[in-house]
């Protein structure tokens, strides 16, 4: 067995992943700053080896690389990696010393959906920092894992749902008004025609896709994989099935955007702006292909489940 060193290991993957690959055998080093605990409690996090790092206070000393390579880890999985500078400064600290090193990027790569479902191998054309970051984060462990052999794969998750959180809602922001709104039966507004798209993962979908990229390594290292349930939804769609999980017929109304964006809380808006203008609808052919990547829930599926959580702990009201 392995030798795990898992950096942002409580949040929403890490809540998943690191129970998997306890009761597979492998020894898990946890590596956060210790300020948060995983959204759901798992008696396997007792048998976790808990490193406390400031990454931000640790980078900018020039030293968190390098006190990950001093773990002595055989895979390294990076869920918190968000600059090009970060990702060479681990590289550079880790490359011949781990036999593994996966990346958790994001299908915001992608920038707006041209081709759907979009391939992991199609022309990148990013926006905003965060796509644009991520972008060159994959390019640079590409080019490393096909000059030098480096042994990365890079993993690209869609909007990660969970219990323990709030999922992107019909409405493309995180506010759970609208699943309240939904549930009492009222009029739901949607801006445009409700067509524009949004692609959930369940968090354990993820966790499942890295354990098999861990599995399958030779056919991982030097890939990116895109991390999606089967198929995107349309805001319109998943409006409506969300309607239904509450007992009742969508009750649905349109504007264009401005007029919509207009009635909305400046932050909702603006998250809201950010999904609908990429709408993405990406393909996990490749992970189906070379991985046997199937995911157990659908972008529904993996809603309703973090919705459960949601209600049973009061974080959603719903008419009695």
């Amino acid at each position: 067995m392995a030798r795990i060193v898992i950096i942002g290991a409580s949040g929403h993957i890490g809540t998943y992943l690191v129970p998997r690959l306890v009761r597979a055998g492998h020894k898990v080093v946890a590596v956060s700053r210790g300020q948060a605990k995983p959204y759901l409690p798992d008696p396997a996090w007792s048998d976790v080896e808990q490193i406390q790092l400031d990454r931000e206070a640790e980078e900018a000393r020039g030293r968190f690389g390098a006190a990950i390579a001093d773990l002595g880890a055989d895979v390294v999985i990076d869920n918190i990696c968000f600059t090009l500078e970060s990702a060479r400064q681990m590289t550079a600290a880790v490359a011949g010393r781990v036999q593994h090193f996966l990346h958790i990027g994001t299908i915001w790569t992608h920038g707006h959906a041209e081709v759907v479902p979009t391939p992991e191998d199609v022309t990148k054309r990013p926006f905003g920092d965060y796509g644009v970051q991520k972008a060159a984060i994959e390019a640079h462990l590409l080019d490393l894992a096909r000059r030098t052999g480096f042994p990365a794969t890079i993993i690209h998750p869609g909007h990660i749902v969970g219990r323990g959180w709030a999922p992107l809602n019909p409405a493309g922001h995180f506010d759970l008004s609208v699943f309240e709104t939904i549930a009492r039966g009222e009029v739901l507004e949607l801006p445009n025609f409700g067509m524009e798209t949004v692609h959930h993962i369940h968090a354990d979908d993820i966790a499942q896709l890295l354990v098999l990229a861990m599995t399958h390594w030779g056919a991982s290292v030097g890939e990116a994989f895109h991390a999606v349930s089967p198929g995107a939804v349309t805001l319109r769609h998943y409006a409506g099935a969300m309607y239904r999980y509450f007992g009742h017929e969508p009750n649905l109304a349109f504007a264009g955007w401005q007029e919509w964006a207009s009635r909305q809380s400046k932050d909702n808006a603006e998250a809201s702006w950010e999904h609908v203008v990429r709408s993405p609808n990406c393909s996990i052919e490749k992970g189906r292909r070379l991985l046997g990547y199937a995911p157990r829930y659908t972008s529904l599926a993996a809603v309703e489940d973090a919705l459960g959580w949601l209600i049973a702990n009061g974080r959603i009201g719903v008419p009695r």
